[in-house]
């Protein structure tokens, strides 16, 4: 069982699993060292980490709006609890006050134990940034749950998961390892189905040069979300795009986002802009992935070894300046199920697509529900940030996170006669609400938000 003291903890990568991504594990005597040692180089840099670790005020706001707290009650799962994991070994080694008098002003002395409370926590924390959403002082405890642990990664200490998935970015340009061949008969396969289910012969390009479009799915939409990939396809095939899909990237998410910032994050961008340059791409466009979407939007340009030339858009914006335009023939009627929309953190509380997602969703379905709250309001589906480990303490602890997701969904009435549908247009939300509607009963289908625009259009 994976666990330390109590504390429940992802399974953790091996040296050799951490090897494929560069690192190597420091070694356990020197890691509490190492640990300020990295800690002091960020406080210098970043002055936003400094402001959170010297503001806050415990007002508790950030509590009742956390779904990690709602759905755990584990008192280090409050924002502000959670951040003073980081803030009293902040407090013992860069304040005069906590080098004085330690304890007696909450400084602690870093440690072994210490970092597994960190890998525990900053771990269970899905940087949804709710609690920056609500905190009266704009306190971003997301970053602070990021900094540590992009120091535990440094140190060697990394989940499994995003280890490997890393690794496989790194390999094949996919967290699947699925390599062009695979690629090309995964999406020869689709476009079949496409025929049996929607009656269209469609084309999904691989590596076309000089085409308008370079589209960037999730390489989730190869297994798990196919309709997505499909819809996809239905949307470019039906406006007469020339576009074409990377065989190096397909993976719209980035993992090295999630974990290491500074180096796995930027192999993953690189990668895609050469890919644009040597298939004379005019635009790229994002599929649906949240953190992915974020991550490119905002970071991209920093992170990029070579000029960013091209203008990079989300599929939701696309399909949604049509539809404002009229050019879409569309049926609501054939998404004649009860809808509701599960906004992705990223999206509406860093990117901006609460309203794009809201003019396509009334656009191609006949009965939406908002859920309560919506929008920039909304919780987290509680798998954010690659929370999606399945072995059993922490495939529990992920069903914890989603009891407030499960409240939202059951009180929309949705799953009222078991054929409602959940909209969650993200590819790590899509992961954690499989289970999650299964585990809570709530008798509706997890969708995404391209899979409905795909079964509405109608065909001239």
């Amino acid at each position: 069982m994976p666990e330390y003291n109590g504390m429940v903890q992802p399974v953790r990568a091996t040296p050799q699993e951490l090897s494929k991504i560069f690192v190597e594990a420091v070694p356990d005597e020197q890691k509490p060292e190492k640990a300020v040692e990295y800690l002091d180089s960020i406080r210098k840099k970043f002055r936003s980490f400094v402001m959170a670790m010297e503001s806050c005020v415990k007002c508790g706001q950030c509590a009742e709006n956390c779904h990690t707290y709602l759905g755990t009650r584990d008192p280090n799962n409050i924002p502000a609890n959670r951040t003073e994991l980081i803030r009293k070994i902040y407090r013992r080694y860069f304040t005069l006050e906590g080098r004085w008098f330690g304890k007696l002003v909450g400084a602690e002395d870093i440690s072994l134990d210490v970092l597994e409370q960190w890998y525990s926590y900053f771990y269970q924390c899905s940087q949804c940034r709710r609690c920056a959403h609500v905190c009266p002082f704009g306190i971003d405890t997301c970053e602070v749950t990021f900094i540590g642990r992009q120091i535990l990664h440094w140190l060697g200490i990394a989940p499994k998961l995003h280890a490997t998935t890393a690794g496989g970015m790194y390999k094949t340009g996919n967290h699947m390892t699925l390599p062009k061949p695979g690629i090309i008969d995964t999406l020869e396969f689709l476009a079949e189905e496409v025929v049996d289910i929607y009656g269209a012969e469609i084309e999904f390009p691989v590596d076309k040069p000089d085409s308008d479009i370079l589209y960037i799915p999730s390489s989730a939409d190869f297994s798990l979300n196919e309709y997505t990939l499909m819809g996809a396809g239905l949307f470019f095939n039906y406006i007469g795009a020339n576009w074409t899909i990377p065989s190096t990237v397909t993976e719209a998410g980035n993992f090295g986002f999630l974990f290491d910032q500074y180096h796995t994050q930027r192999s993953n961008v690189n990668k895609l802009l050469d890919a644009a340059h040597e298939l004379g791409i005019k635009k790229i466009v994002w599929g649906e992935c949240g953190h992915g979407w974020r991550a490119a939007k905002m970071y991209i340009p920093s992170l990029a070894d070579r000029p960013v030339r091209w203008p990079i858009t989300h599929i939701h914006d696309e399909i949604a300046d049509l539809i404002r335009k009229g050019e879409l023939k569309i049926d609501p009627a054939k998404n004649y199920q009860p809808v509701t929309l599960h906004d992705p953190c990223n999206y509406v509380r860093a990117c901006g697509l609460n309203d794009n997602m809201r003019t396509i969703i009334n656009a191609v379905t006949s009965d939406f529900r908002e859920m309560t709250p919506n929008g920039a309001d909304n919780f987290c589906c509680g798998g954010g940030s690659g929370i999606l480990f399945d072995d059993p303490e922490m495939y529990q602890r992920r069903i914890q996170l989603s009891q407030k997701k499960a409240d939202q969904v059951r009180a929309t009435g949705i799953g009222k006669d078991g054929n409602g549908i959940l909209c969650a247009p993200c590819s790590i939300c899509k992961a954690q609400l499989y289970p999650m509607v299964e585990e809570h009963e709530l008798g509706v289908e997890v969708k995404g938000l391209v899979d409905l625009v795909g079964k509405a259009l109608v065909w001239k």
